[in-house]
């Protein structure tokens, strides 16, 4: 029997080729779009679902058992990137957008994951502490702050039911967000964050690791 997959974010980059990649090792795929994406509609035999991870109206009526859940989400944040000159409202915006809002429709569709499934948020390694060399602080706070969410998650939710929980470091991956001069391929990416994905089932607890599963530094 097939395993259902739901990629939120599948728009383009990363979450596309996750749709792509877990397509062609067998999966059934519910992929996520916040707006219209030509390219993710052009994949045979996806279903595709509108959710944003900032709007709870948009996917808390979700309801179809799954295998695995990928929450891919995220924006960079403000230009500037400066706790000095943020902004109430950039705080806010880069802080739902890439902790509180996939965490909040983490749990809204926890129940339908199956015992002994996988949860993964994709975070980044700009998000450990103990690796950070300063900079990009509204971004780097927002993907520490999902680290520590998910974490939780893990604990409380996730884990008592046999559900490995994931944050995943892509790696710095040639897409938009990560720009011509990355290392990886997004091809490379999707296919490492497959493998650990699969490999993490039946696997319960928190892992904070990259594509090519090695563990992070908290």
């Amino acid at each position: 029997m097939s395993k259902t997959i739901l990629i939120v974010g599948a728009s383009r980059g990363i979450g596309l080729g996750l749709a792509k990649e877990f397509k062609s090792r067998g999966w059934d795929v519910i992929a996520t779009e916040r707006s219209t994406s030509h390219e993710l509609h052009a994949l045979d035999d996806v279903r595709i679902e509108t959710m944003d991870v900032t709007k709870p109206e948009t996917f808390e009526g979700f309801d179809t058992k799954v295998d695995a859940v990928i929450v891919n989400a995220g924006i960079t944040g403000a230009k500037h990137q400066s706790a000095v000159d943020a902004t109430a409202d950039e705080v806010a915006e880069v802080m739902m957008t890439n902790a509180f809002g996939p965490v909040h429709l983490a749990k809204s569709v926890l129940p339908h994951i199956a015992d002994g499934g996988t949860l993964a948020f994709m975070t980044s390694l700009m998000g450990s502490i103990e690796d950070s060399s300063g900079g990009f602080e509204l971004y780097r706070t927002s993907k520490a702050a999902l680290n520590m969410l998910a974490k939780g998650v893990s604990e409380q939710d996730a884990g008592p039911r046999g559900i490995a929980t994931l944050a995943l470091h892509p790696g710095w991956v040639q897409t938009d967000m990560g720009g011509p001069n990355a290392k990886i391929t997004v091809d490379e990416s999707v296919k490492g964050l497959a493998d650990v994905v699969e490999g993490a089932a039946g696997k319960s607890g928190f892992r904070y690791v990259d594509y090519t599963g090695k563990d992070l530094p908290y």
